[in-house]
């Protein structure tokens, strides 16, 4: 027997999955019920600003009710969530090159204010990274993907995600132990 709609929320994700992959509103509105923070949290990792990050959150959600048909096993939701968002946001990235290199360059000039003076925080200093290295930070310690997770989602070159993780921590590091008044580390975050 099927769960009523009010007590979608009582079921296990993978049924509720599987309702939203025949049709069913109510339980993909559930299922947005249950995933919203994280992906909204994931986009305003990746971007730094929380309008485009609900923007960009809604851009995910459409998708997923769009294809969630197409998805093969319901357990895996989340993954499968995850990876529309990045897609998503590398799409987001694509269409705005001309702004991303802007926001680059605005960035960089901003890397070279004294930070001690700005309050510095973890999300400033993220938003002073190059947007791939900022989103595989990101999908890194946050998300808590492994290096090759990362190539795979992001089309990038394992060498490549190595690089920009390595570089995009201690730069972090540089920046956060630059408002904390402590000299930089040598070792990850």
């Amino acid at each position: 027997m099927l769960p009523a709609p009010n007590h979608y929320h009582q079921g296990p994700e993978a049924l509720v999955v599987g309702l939203a992959r025949t049709g069913d509103r109510d339980a993909f509105a559930e299922l947005v019920r249950r995933r919203q923070s994280w992906i909204r949290n994931l986009m305003r990792r990746c971007c730094s600003d929380t309008a485009l990050a609900d923007d960009l959150a809604q851009q995910v959600f459409l998708q997923a009710w769009r294809k969630i048909s197409q998805l093969r096993q319901p357990d895996r939701f989340g993954a499968w969530l995850k990876r529309l968002a990045i897609s998503t946001w590398l799409q987001y990235l694509r269409k705005n090159d001309a702004l991303r290199d802007a926001e680059e360059h605005h960035e960089a000039h901003l890397a070279q204010q004294d930070k001690t003076s700005m309050g510095m925080d973890l999300d400033q200093a993220l938003a002073t990274l190059s947007n791939t290295v900022r989103l595989c930070i990101v999908l890194s310690y946050h998300e808590g993907l492994i290096h090759a997770e990362i190539a795979e989602l992001t089309k990038l070159p394992l060498g490549t995600v190595k690089s920009h993780i390595r570089r995009g921590t201690q730069r972090l590091q540089q920046l956060l132990s630059a408002y904390q008044g402590t000299p930089p580390a040598e070792e990850s975050l």
